[in-house]
């Protein structure tokens, strides 16, 4: 429980302080006091007289009394805030600090700082070096045999490979979270050590985009060995997963032999028939059978050791899953009952016909009525129109909390109302969707009949894009379906915990869809923090009404928007200096 409180804390403190809906703690105030004067007062005799001249391996103040939990985040707003420097990190790493996050100032990542956290920080639990691309392998191995304590590691990006992950294996058994996304020296035969000995309580593993060069298609070997060698896991994301959930559903475990071979391990087979034997034993040590039942299941386990094939039974404890194709949804669906975030590759394999399109939709729905009930998290690449994806998502959309489709073709409010309606519950919406190949046009009655409208809202909605393909070659969107302007005005005045908005080379006019909201229902943008409306129709009269009421409002892009001069953004900025803390950019 206290390592489950720590990665949530550590997840917490990569958010925005701005997010804050409360007055500012006194606490907070401080430690943004601190940061805004770290480099002319708190470091300046440390970086002039000491940083570059000395190896030391504690340093006494100014920072050394403070808690771990408050040093944390005095990092986390020195690294918002674009305020970390060498020799602030320097200060800051400390005995007692658990939590130690460098995503966002990679560039400070050294072998030399490598070594001051190797003799600093032992008991670091939370680690993230992701992009760290100025470290290499071994300073990585140097600085991993040192750190027992960890339980959560993301290398993403860095030059991690087959011996950073065998230095994990042996010495950080605790470890929990690992995540080596993107690190391209890093084939997936690589990961095996985690199977063979490494930590036994690994639930997560982000494993996608790895590898470059020879073996590339030994994702779904390794994806089978990780499935079965690792009891724990519960998270995985990486290329190959579905196909290897097809390989241990059919016992197809032979196909794997040339992977085995390469990496001299055993093979899956003798793998699974463990597992088989494993099972036996516990099976039948169980109190309450009957000797008959007893038989029964001996012989059943006897015959799955003979056709090494699951039969059915074999269940995966994965609970959210990335890295699948429609091709592997009926294994994984079989394997994994307990799934409820989804990341899914619905793109056509061949030509864009029709009938494949709509067999496509068939089959999701299908696999994902399995789940219904259960999927909180969706992301889908469909090719399709939308009006194709209704079905699918009317099964699983009532406990939808977050829905990312790319890809999608738009065809028509009908379709996206349905989509609406059947996904209610909705607390995060990305669509990055082709503008309709036909005019989707309306009769334009004026405003006066606007509440009469009956268009879904969704009130637990906190973050909305919608991103419509644009060619670079093209100025601005042709505004083909200016009837979008009543189901956003719908979105935005419903929508009453609204953070983020982003709404990028919209087919329509947005100053009639805003003008309906201030003028109605202006509360719920007055708690959006972040507003991005890139390539789309929106004048000065507008933007200049929502930085008047989104008071907390702390970015608005709005860039490429032909109708804006950089007059207009200069009133703006003056307006915004006014009224509080803005940054507009435009170009």
């Amino acid at each position: 429980m206290e390592r489950r409180r720590m990665i949530k804390k550590y997840y917490q403190c990569q958010c925005d302080e701005e997010e804050e809906d409360e007055p500012l703690s006194l606490q907070r105030l401080c430690l943004f006091s601190l940061a805004e004067n770290m480099k002319d007062i708190w470091t300046q005799d440390y970086a002039h007289k000491y940083m570059d001249q000395y190896f030391f391996r504690y340093i006494m103040g100014p920072f050394s009394l403070l808690p771990g939990d408050l040093i944390q985040e005095l990092l986390c707003v020195l690294s918002q805030r674009k305020l970390l420097s060498r020799a602030a990190l320097h200060l800051l790493l400390l005995p007692q600090l658990h939590t130690l996050s460098l995503s966002q100032s990679y560039n400070l990542v050294t072998a030399n700082l490598c070594s001051l956290i190797t003799v600093r920080c032992q008991s670091l639990k939370c680690l993230d070096l992701s992009g760290a691309q100025n470290v290499s392998s071994a300073a990585l191995c140097s600085l991993l045999g040192k750190l027992p304590c960890l339980y959560s590691l993301s290398l993403a990006g860095t030059f991690c490979d087959g011996a950073v992950i065998a230095t994990l294996a042996r010495h950080c058994s605790l470890l929990q979270h690992l995540d080596v996304s993107r690190c391209l020296h890093l084939p997936p035969g690589a990961l095996l050590p985690l199977t063979l000995e490494g930590p036994k309580c690994l639930t997560s593993l982000l494993a996608m985009d790895i590898g470059l060069g020879q073996h590339e298609d030994d994702g779904p070997a390794s994806a089978a060995f990780l499935l079965l060698g690792m009891s724990c896991l519960q998270r995985l994301a990486m290329e190959g997963l579905g196909q290897a959930c097809v390989i241990i559903k059919k016992g197809d475990f032979a196909v794997t032999d040339g992977f085995s071979t390469r990496n001299g391990v055993s093979c899956l087979t003798e793998l699974w028939q463990a597992i088989v034997q494993k099972k036996e034993l516990r099976g039948l040590d169980e109190d309450g059978l009957t000797l008959e039942e007893k038989t029964d299941r001996s012989l059943s386990l006897d015959e799955d050791r003979r056709t090494a094939a699951p039969r059915g039974r074999f269940k995966l404890r994965l609970r959210e899953v990335q890295g699948l194709n429609l091709n592997s949804l009926d294994a994984v669906s079989s394997l994994c009952p307990d799934v409820h975030s989804l990341s899914l590759n619905c793109q056509n394999q061949g030509d864009d016909d029709d009938d494949e399109v709509s067999s496509q939709s068939i089959r999701l729905t299908r696999c994902l009525t399995e789940w219904s009930g259960q999927l909180h998290f969706l992301s889908l690449q469909f090719s399709g129109s939308l009006s194709e994806l209704v079905p699918p998502l009317q099964v699983c959309g009532s406990t939808l909390c977050s829905l990312t489709l790319e890809g999608v073709q738009a065809d028509g409010n009908p379709s996206l109302i349905a989509l609406l309606r059947a996904c209610s519950k909705l607390t995060a919406l990305t669509l990055h969707i082709d503008p309709p190949r036909s005019n989707q046009e309306e009769e334009d009655d004026g405003d006066e009949h606007v509440e009469d409208w009956d268009l879904p809202c969704l009130a637990h909605l906190r973050t909305l894009t919608l991103i419509f393909s644009l060619e670079e070659r093209h100025w601005k969107p042709l505004l083909c379906w200016t009837s979008l302007k009543g189901v956003l005005w719908s979105l935005l005045r419903g929508s009453v915990q609204l953070h983020t908005l982003a709404l990028i080379a919209v087919p329509c006019r947005l100053d009639p869809v805003f003008r309906l909201v201030l003028d109605r229902h202006a509360e719920p943008l007055r708690c959006l923090r972040q507003v991005s409306l890139q390539r789309s129709d929106v004048t000065m009269e507008t933007t200049m009404r929502l930085v008047d009421c989104c008071h907390r409002l702390i970015t608005l892009d709005v860039s490429k928007c032909w109708s804006l001069t950089r007059r207009n953004i200069t009133k703006l900025q003056r307006q915004a200096r006014r009224c509080h803390k803005l940054h507009i950019t435009w170009t």
